[in-house]
């Protein structure tokens, strides 16, 4: 047993999806979340940029009492894991690999579709793993660099949101994919319009898989927090935090969320 927290981070808001999968797969758990809101969106920034931003945030989490870090953010779970692993003595994952392990676990005619931020996309950190798995996958990537900010401002219902939604998905059209995978933990905030919009496509959410990665490690290593644990959640954010209070709140079905700005370094 270890009654340490999980340290959880994201470019924003987008990372409550992981937040809300962990507590219910493993709801005994401490979390420190971070949205690092103030900088938000990741998916246009350089590497460099995002290595950076990504080192401050866990940085600020190492000084909290915690366990594992979630890399609850596509962007530098793809151009930044690496580095963060070499630099800090911590379990640090990321939810590239859970969630091309699901999409290829379910793709039934070998052809996926993957949307996300424009720099994870860029990486092709998604379509290495899938192939490194099988050759034979078709993958068919698309940029989809309005849906982050549209998450953001809490626009999760809107007409507007649907419309710009179906613009997007038009890509897949030609495609005959039977699986789509969400590149980003925005995403899933979205995804009763797009099973609207693709009703017949099965839809892969790396929150939900990055955070059965999570339990089985810390199953594996005897890391579980006790059931009589005193858990609580904390959230820190680095703008401003009246919208993500809101949109916390009605995601996580949770009366009293409130997240103190805090400054990195």
């Amino acid at each position: 047993m270890n009654n340490k927290g999980i340290g959880i981070f994201d470019s924003g808001i987008g990372g409550l999806t992981v937040v809300k999968e962990i507590m219910k797969q493993i709801p005994y758990e401490t979390i420190y979340y971070l949205g690092d809101t103030a900088r938000a969106p990741y998916g246009s920034k350089t590497k460099e940029t995002i290595v950076r931003f990504s080192s401050e945030i866990v940085s600020f989490l190492l000084k909290k009492d915690i366990k594992i870090i979630v890399v609850a953010c596509n962007t530098s779970s793809a151009l930044a894991l690496n580095e963060l692993r070499k630099k800090y003595k911590i379990n640090i994952i990321g939810v590239i690999e859970a969630g091309a392990r699901a999409a290829i676990e379910t793709t039934k005619n070998n052809r996926i579709g993957i949307i996300g931020t424009k720099a994870t996309i860029n990486s092709k950190a998604y379509e290495k793993i899938i192939k490194s798995y099988n050759k034979n996958i078709k993958v068919f990537s698309y940029a989809t660099p309005l849906l982050v900010p549209l998450v953001e401002e809490g626009w999760l219902d809107e007409k507007e949101t649907e419309i710009i939604l179906k613009k997007y998905l038009r890509f897949f059209n030609d495609k005959n994919i039977d699986t789509l995978l969400l590149g980003c933990t925005h995403y899933p905030l979205l995804k009763p319009i797009i099973k609207k919009i693709m009703p017949d496509v099965n839809i892969i959410d790396s929150a939900i898989e990055i955070s059965k990665t999570v339990k089985i490690l810390l199953e594996t290593r005897g890391m579980l927090a006790s059931r009589d644990n005193s858990k609580k959640t904390r959230f820190y954010v680095t703008d401003t935090p009246e919208t993500f209070n809101k949109i916390a709140k009605f995601f996580l079905k949770e009366k009293m969320i409130s997240a103190k700005t805090v400054v990195l370094k």
